[in-house]
């Protein structure tokens, strides 16, 4: 039947009818950051909302996506027709324009196999947004956007696909989360700070490390996958988005509206091609989370983007 030879392929030793050999062990060491672990715990709440089961988290997939997030950040792959699903060939992976390269030997979606003993194939959604990322931007992005809700729900072309894993990644301004058919060998991954002592070898780069166990410094932080990096001198502000991707013109209309209602600091924000509504903006973080919980009882899909 269909569904055998679905089964046979996930577990056979060949990628697109051509041998191919399995990838090392994930580093014992590795782990995500609390960040991760957030998105992670977002995405299953979501997806129980809605009756469907929780996918496991995956170290495999993690560290996939860990590597994949690095190479987007330091090597820039994504140039000319090659999109995020890109790899570059700076590292120890075969390289990969996607989509020019789709229909080679090997599809960009082997990348687990060929890095991790995870099995089967996987596939990945990328949000890249021009600042450091909350999780409540990217979470909220991948929920209203169809493309990546599709994967979440398993909705569309991924309908009655049974997600058995998930890896997430988070560094800089990118966030990635790949989704897997099948049960990762390596079984879950661990919260950075939260390893087993058993865990004790050194396998694992230096910049990969829990950040949380090193000493405290003295200067003020942003934190990101396994690093921790001096805070920029330059100011943040956070805005309380109600309303994303939708036309200018719906957007003036709608901030008039709000400016004569309860929020009179309503605004447009451009950029990126993006148009967004925001109701509230400070520079004072914790002014801004009590805020946006007073707009959630309105806008219950309202959200923090950080600028």
């Amino acid at each position: 039947s269909a569904v055998m030879l679905m089964l046979f392929f996930v577990g056979s030793n060949t990628v697109m009818g051509q041998p191919f050999k399995q990838g090392p062990p994930v580093p014992s060491n590795f782990c995500v950051h609390s960040q991760e672990m957030e998105l992670y715990l977002m995405i299953n709440e979501y997806r129980k909302d809605y009756g469907l089961p929780p996918i496991v988290f995956s170290k495999s997939l993690s560290y996939v996506a860990a590597t994949h997030l690095k190479d987007l950040f330091f090597n820039h792959p994504d140039q000319g027709t090659c999109n995020f699903h890109s790899w570059s060939n700076k590292g120890s992976w075969s390289p990969f324009c996607y989509p020019k390269d789709e229909n080679k030997k090997n599809s960009v979606w082997e990348k687990p196999r060929e890095l991790t003993r995870y099995p089967s194939r996987a596939y990945e959604i990328v949000y890249w947004e021009n600042n450091p990322l909350v999780t409540d931007t990217i979470f909220m992005v991948w929920k209203t956007e169809n493309y990546f809700n599709s994967f979440l729900l398993n909705t569309g072309k991924w309908l009655g696909k049974p997600w058995n894993a998930i890896g997430i990644a988070v560094y800089e301004n990118y966030a990635c989360a790949w989704f897997g058919e099948t049960r990762d060998p390596e079984g879950e991954v661990y919260v950075c700070g939260k390893i087993p002592k058993t865990i004790v070898n050194n396998d694992f780069p230096p910049s990969e490390k829990d950040s949380l166990s090193a000493q405290p410094s003295t200067q003020p932080t942003i934190e990101t996958q396994g690093t921790v990096h001096p805070k920029d001198s330059t100011s943040v502000t956070y805005y309380i988005i109600v309303k994303t991707s939708i036309p200018l013109n719906a957007a003036n209309k709608l901030v008039a509206d709000l400016k004569a209602g309860d929020y009179p600091n309503a605004k447009v924000l451009e950029k990126d091609n993006k148009i967004r509504v925001s109701v509230f903006e400070s520079t004072d973080k914790s002014a801004v989370m009590a805020k946006l919980k007073e707009v959630k009882k309105k806008y219950a899909d309202a959200w923090l983007l950080k600028r």
